[in-house]
């Protein structure tokens, strides 16, 4: 009877453990918010958007983000029905952009251990069905079992296919490329 029961403390303690190793596989953002800057002569536009979600795998650094287009909100509506149209990102025909990438300094970074880390980040962003290598810094803040990701990187609108050589007063309002800013925050799931 001793043994059964030694057999099955050891089982559930193992299940246990091995839950606990299972839930630091990989961390889950539904809390991130991009923004969306651009700055001309004219006017500055600056889109939010807070329903964008995003996944880390810290063993592998393994990282991606999936945005939908038409959740940018901006302080004018024209601005937005401008955004979402063909003219600009065509969000009922590409409905979300994506970055897949992976962490090239993994092993510079301690999941594990409270602290703010650098994080050289590569990989492919599409947009509009475009997908152009993007090599950037950004910070990882680990804090307990979570974790905050912050970055700031400009993108070419050319890039993706987004050019107004059609429309000379939209290429006034809007700049040649846009400043991006993210701020994910993970938990560990």
């Amino acid at each position: 009877m001793k043994k059964i029961l030694s057999s099955l403390f050891l089982a559930v303690a193992l299940l246990t453990f091995s839950e606990a190793v299972q839930a630091q596989d990989r961390y889950v953002s539904s809390k991130t918010h991009i923004k969306f800057f651009s700055t001309t002569p004219v006017e500055d536009i600056e889109a939010n958007n807070y329903a964008s979600v995003s996944t880390i795998v810290p063993s592998t650094g393994d990282v991606v983000f999936s945005v939908p287009i038409q959740s940018f909100e901006f302080e004018k509506a024209m601005m937005q029905e401008h955004f979402n149209n063909e003219h600009f990102l065509e969000s009922s025909v590409y409905p979300k952009s994506k970055f897949k990438a992976t962490i090239l300094n993994l092993d510079e970074i301690d999941f594990t251990k409270n602290g703010e880390y650098q994080a050289e980040i590569q990989g492919q962003m599409t947009i509009k069905d475009k997908t152009n290598t993007l090599k950037e810094w950004g910070t990882i803040t680990v804090e307990d079992q979570s974790l905050t990701v912050s970055a700031v990187f400009d993108l070419v609108l050319a890039d993706y296919g987004i050019t107004f050589a059609d429309s000379e007063m939209v290429a006034t309002k809007i700049g040649k490329s846009v400043e991006i800013t993210i701020t994910a925050v993970y938990n560990s799931k």
